[in-house]
Order: structure tokens, then C-alpha cells, then sequence
């Protein structure tokens, strides 16, 4: 009985429906058409243009400007310390191309912000070809020998390598060796510094 009532209750409802039905769906199509007209005039979502490689860059690059493209990023996965002017930079570290290029991947202060107790210290090792046998990342000790046969002695120890930056051939004229760019604790600043002046210096794999 109750099924029956609501039966009759719903017949002129779908007879209604029914007669518009044609009416209805011009209605649900302009709707569409409509969302589809707002979606394609919706601005792009905002970008943030961004300094990539152009191509792979080796670890020790001087960055040119063809060395690098912009490319946008949206805003939330732009990474943080974006270098806004790299040109002229030394690259501490290999980049793939395509990669942003960020301060920790340049020579400069931000290489020790991983370990902040740590200071970046250019050295200048007097053999070119041992320094050719490091990577950045590697952890040495740095040994300094005295010239005159006065003995060795380690000036600083597991100091990370940070960056090998590439030798230019004006620079370095008539200077032996080359650069290697350690990160060393504040206290053993000074004395490397010296150390690299007045004694041989070289280095070994720390353990």
C-alpha cells in the first residue's frame, strides 16, 4: 500500500521530467560548455624562473652564460639558495643537465652549510698530480713537512673536500701545484694557512 502511494505520489514528477527532459538537457550542456570556456581562459599558474645547466658541467667549471638556461618552476618546488647570477662562478660539485643551480653546488661560503661549525679554506697543494686523485666529498688529512728536515705533522684532519676548482692556465703561471677548497674547524684555520706558506704540504685518505 505504501510502495503503491508513493508510486503515484512520484508519476507526475517523472512525467514532468519526461516532458522536459529536452529542455534539461540543453541546460546540463550549456553548463558544460560554460566550465569548459572558464577552465580554457583561467590564467597558467604562476612560475618562478630559475638558472638550469644547459648541459652536464663538470665539477671545477667557470660558469659562461651558455652554460646556462631558464626554466620556470612553480613556486613550490623551486629548492632553496637558487643563485640569481652564476655567471663567472666556480662549480664545486658536478651538475646534470637541467639542474638548478644553487649556492652549495658553487665555490663560495654556503659550501660548508652542512656542517656550519666548518670554514671554506682554499689550499694550495704543491703537487698538481695529487690533487688530481681527490673527489669532492673525499675526507684527507692534510700533512705538513718542513722543507729543511725538520719533521711532518698533520695540520688538520678529516677535512671534507668541498670543491677542486678547475686550474687556469693565466692564473697560475709560474705557481706549482694546485687549489683544493677544504672545510676545516675555525681553529685549525690559521695554522693551515700558515702551514701552506712556510712547509710542504700534502694529505692522506683519512680512515
Amino acid at each position: 500500500m505504501v510502495r503503491d502511494r508513493l508510486t503515484q505520489r512520484l508519476r507526475p514528477v517523472r512525467r514532468a521530467v519526461l516532458a522536459r527532459r529536452r529542455l534539461l538537457a540543453a541546460v546540463l550542456a550549456a553548463v558544460a560548455v560554460a566550465a569548459g570556456v572558464h577552465a580554457a581562459a583561467a590564467p597558467p599558474p604562476p612560475a618562478v624562473t630559475v638558472l638550469t645547466a644547459a648541459h652536464d658541467l663538470p665539477a671545477g667549471s667557470v660558469l659562461e652564460a651558455d652554460d646556462l638556461v631558464s626554466a620556470a618552476f612553480s613556486p613550490g618546488s623551486v629548492p632553496d639558495g637558487v643563485a640569481d647570477d652564476a655567471v663567472g662562478r666556480t662549480l664545486a660539485a658536478a651538475v646534470r643537465r637541467g639542474e638548478p643551480v644553487t649556492d652549495v653546488r658553487l665555490v663560495g661560503p654556503a659550501l660548508t652549510s652542512g656542517d656550519p661549525s666548518r670554514t671554506a679554506l682554499p689550499v694550495r697543494l704543491p703537487d698538481a698530480g695529487m690533487v688530481a686523485l681527490l673527489d669532492v666529498g673525499d675526507r684527507i688529512d692534510l700533512v705538513a713537512t718542513d722543507p729543511q728536515g725538520g719533521g711532518s705533522h698533520v695540520v688538520a684532519a678529516g677535512v671534507p673536500v668541498l670543491a677542486i676548482p678547475a686550474a687556469d692556465a693565466e692564473v697560475v703561471a709560474g705557481q706549482p701545484g694546485a687549489l683544493v677548497v677544504v672545510g676545516v674547524e675555525p681553529t685549525d684555520a690559521t695554522g693551515l694557512a700558515d702551514a701552506s706558506v712556510r712547509y710542504f704540504l700534502t694529505y692522506v685518505f683519512s680512515r
